[in-house]
């Protein structure tokens, strides 16, 4: 069984401490008590509110109890700047109790994609082309939100579907079965919870990016996702990065950033979302600190 605090210190390493601000336009999205739940528009530069245009909705990871929104700044940016409305997105993070489980995060994720469709005009967007992306702990909120039922914050409006229509996955918690990562925060409830074990035709398409040494994120796990939506008839690409670890794919490790903001583009233009060639160039390399 993976160590919950383990691996919560690779999460959570470097996530919170020193966080940018996030990108876009805020607004409140719920509230709870006195505490406004936020999440971040970013828009193309020709934007305009008679759009329709596809979304992409993003979650940072950090183990359900860390991390920052301004994870995904420049994955917001890059699409924003490829002609689609994103947004990153503030949530309700899990205590350190250890009988604690994710479902306020849950919550959070599903009444963040709610508002989105249910603003869809306003915000220019096609409420039939929003997609859900995250790393990690995002990840799996992004798929929980398009492949699970339940867990739904009882005041949100159930009307309004909370279902993306593709995935947009960096090495995502999507399956917290036996000894898979979170087990031991969910235990024998994993099904309620797994992505994995709750594949049905009606999944959205997936895109999967996952470093081949990844430690809490075997390589097993992603192919046996893959053939378990490709049975039953839904589209999963998934990219192994050799020799990348877990939290790859930020600026930081340029050439994967760029390979993994490539792929997703890619995948987003096959299902018409995109048009035109790629236009992600690879970022310079971080000047290393002058040894005193």
């Amino acid at each position: 069984m993976k160590s919950f605090c383990g691996a919560l210190v690779l999460l959570v390493s470097g996530m919170v401490i020193g966080a940018a601000e996030p990108v876009g336009e805020a607004f409140v999205y719920k509230k709870i008590g006195d505490r406004e739940m936020k999440l971040y528009v970013s828009k193309p530069a020709d934007w305009k509110s008679s759009d329709q245009r596809p979304a992409l909705v993003f979650f940072h990871g950090g183990g359900w109890v860390g991390g920052a929104p301004s994870q995904f700044n420049d994955q917001c940016q890059y699409f924003a700047s490829r002609g689609l409305v994103t947004a990153t997105v503030d949530y309700r993070l899990m205590s350190h109790e250890k009988t604690a489980t994710p479902v306020e995060c849950i919550q959070d994720a599903k009444s963040a994609m709610r508002w989105v469709r249910s603003h869809a005009k306003e915000l220019g967007i096609d409420p039939t082309r929003i997609g859900a992306g995250g790393g990690s702990a995002g990840g799996h909120l992004a798929a929980f939100v398009g492949m699970v039922e339940g867990k739904d914050d009882p005041k949100d409006d159930l009307s309004v579907s909370p279902k993306p229509k593709a995935l947009v996955l960096f090495n995502p918690v999507f399956n917290n079965g036996p000894d898979q990562y979170a087990y031991s925060r969910v235990g024998e409830h994993y099904k309620e919870f797994s992505p994995a074990h709750n594949i049905t035709r009606d999944d959205p398409p997936t895109v999967v990016f996952l470093g081949s040494n990844d430690h809490l994120i075997p390589v097993q796990t992603a192919h046996d996702f893959e053939t378990e939506m490709k049975k039953v008839g839904v589209r999963c690409d998934v990219h192994i990065y050799e020799g990348q670890k877990h939290g790859f794919y930020g600026k930081a490790n340029p050439k994967y950033y760029y390979e993994t903001v490539l792929e997703a583009d890619k995948f987003l233009a096959s299902l018409g979302w995109i048009k035109g060639q790629p236009t992600v160039e690879m970022p310079a390399p971080r000047a290393k600190a002058e040894k005193k």
